[in-house]
């Protein structure tokens, strides 16, 4: 819709191809990442609308925006895998430190957050922003509507701007939520979710935030 293209960043996965297929839904031109590009070409045929598969370098390097959805175990190889593609771009991480088999324990890295850590390991060459951490995947990839918010923090505004009204395409309300160092609530937050799924039955809790929120003035 902008010109621009969107790389998903582990995009044979749930959440990476759930947020892909929305985002080509909506109109943006968007190419799905993985470590075989048969698997992201085989992908993107079953999502339709025009998504188009490849490896994880070569979506960094083709995208505009790349979006990071891979396990917190996965994140320090992916990375690497991508960080000679990416300088000058936004990079949105999604990524939250599971660290199975306590995955309803916080368990944040010594970095203080994994966005923090994902800054660290791609440079200051990259806008990081993080966001989509409280989303659950498999609702996100139904035709419904999701029924949460999605928190976005960066320490650019602007690039902030640019992941909030992404969500809006989804058909998700994106909120800014301050600095990038701010992630680490959000990250946090899905470790409490797991267990409230869990102990209430509830299929994928989300959070929405109350009150009559007033858009702000650039």
């Amino acid at each position: 819709m902008s010109g621009e293209t969107i790389g998903i960043i582990g995009g044979t996965g749930n959440l990476g191809a759930a947020i892909a297929w929305r985002l080509a839904r909506a109109g943006h031109a968007v190419v799905i990442g993985s470590r075989k590009a048969e698997a992201a070409v085989e992908k993107a045929a079953e999502l339709g609308h025009g998504l188009t598969g490849m490896t994880n370098a070569e979506a960094a390097a083709k995208a505009d925006l790349i979006i990071v959805t891979v396990p917190f175990s996965a994140q320090e190889a992916t990375l690497a895998d991508i960080k000679p593609h990416v300088a000058g771009k936004i990079v949105v991480d999604t990524t939250v430190p599971l660290v199975p088999p306590k995955v309803m324990r916080v368990q944040l890295p010594a970095e203080g957050s994994a966005a923090a850590r994902a800054q660290g390991l791609l440079g200051d060459g990259v806008t990081m922003v993080s966001a989509f951490h409280n989303v659950a995947a498999h609702k996100l990839a139904q035709d419904i509507d999701v029924g949460c918010d999605v928190l976005v923090f960066g320490d650019d505004k602007a690039a902030r701007g640019r992941v909030v009204a992404l969500a809006y395409a989804m058909g998700l309300r994106g909120l800014h939520a301050g600095a990038l160092v701010n992630s680490a609530a959000a990250e946090a937050m899905t470790s409490i979710l797991i267990f409230m799924n869990k102990t209430y039955r509830v299929d994928g809790a989300g959070i929405r935030i109350t009150g009559e929120l007033v858009p702000p003035v650039d």
